[in-house]
């Protein structure tokens, strides 16, 4: 049986909800990408990260269903997992940073899988919304406080593969944060909270919160 740790990344301030994460630490235990498919199916979290290289930071993203090569919650869980200065993904290597109870990393718009972005009217519509059928990756979104820059989303994977929802959402966060070009705070889900800001050098900022469920 392979080990697997389960984070939760991105949760609220009380410590609760975040999206959680399986983490192979020892990416070398399960060395194919058919293995590593059928290992993400197993265990069925949204996403699955293979950590081959613990020292320089490098990791392998899965989904039930596809490899990718960059996500937003797996590279801030993996950061804060590591301690490392960058992680390195087939996308690119993510710089990483910790400030107080955060971990953030940066990132390339063009790095994350498309995601369409469809705005609402208020928070209370996405709210009730019911989840749509499979097909187009979603995230459903409105302004909670649009001077504050505070947004409520939720998001919806649209893959078949049993997961519905998305309780949080780095990569579709980062790219809503370059569609609007300016700083924001995200509650996605039931309790989750993402942040966000643009540089001036055409990376994003992505940080939140980071709890281990459990280690196996």
């Amino acid at each position: 049986m392979t080990d697997c740790d389960v984070l939760r990344v991105f949760c609220g301030a009380d410590g609760r909800y975040g999206n959680a994460l399986g983490v192979v630490r020892d990416g070398t235990a399960v060395p194919t990408e058919a293995e590593r498919l059928a290992f993400a199916r197993r265990v069925g979290f949204s996403e699955t990260v293979f950590i081959d290289e613990p020292e320089r930071g490098v990791i392998d993203i899965y989904t039930p269903t596809s490899r990718l090569p960059f996500a937003g919650y797996p590279c801030v869980g993996s950061a804060w997992l590591l301690g490392v200065p960058a992680l390195v993904t087939p996308a690119g290597v993510v710089r990483t940073r910790a400030e107080g109870e955060f971990t953030w990393v940066e990132a390339r718009a063009e790095w994350a899988p498309p995601r369409l972005l469809r705005q609402y009217p208020s928070a209370a519509e996405v709210d009730a919304l019911a989840v749509p059928e499979p097909g187009e990756w979603i995230y459903a979104w409105a302004w909670q406080d649009e001077a504050a820059g505070e947004v409520r989303a939720r998001g919806f994977p649209g893959r078949g593969d049993g997961i519905d929802e998305d309780e949080a959402t780095g990569a579709a966060a980062l790219l809503l944060t370059a569609r609007l070009g300016r700083p924001l705070c995200v509650s996605q889900g039931r309790g989750s909270q993402i942040l966000t800001a643009p540089r001036s050098d055409g990376l994003i900022e992505v940080g939140g919160r980071v709890r281990r469920e459990r280690a196996t």
